[in-house]
């Protein structure tokens, strides 16, 4: 194989990759992307929601203790 036929070669694949790239990301990755985003989401968010709210209650509650005793005493 010559060097222009090397080149001609080196070109084309990349073009060829380029297109299958383009297409699989678009018609495939995309919906896969966004159909793993929303049932990770759906399962994550609430656990997360749920330790937030005990966290918060959690210094809420120590607060609440800390003034009750304090007006005790």
């Amino acid at each position: 194989m010559n060097n222009l036929e090397h080149i001609i070669r080196e070109q084309v694949w990349a073009q060829v990759d380029s297109q299958v790239d383009s297409q699989v990301d678009s018609q495939v990755w995309d919906k896969v992307d966004r159909q793993v985003w929303d049932k990770v989401w759906d399962q994550v968010k609430f656990q997360v929601r749920d330790q937030v709210r005990d966290q918060v209650r959690d210094q809420v509650r120590i607060q609440v203790r800390d003034q009750v005793t304090e007006t005790i005493k």
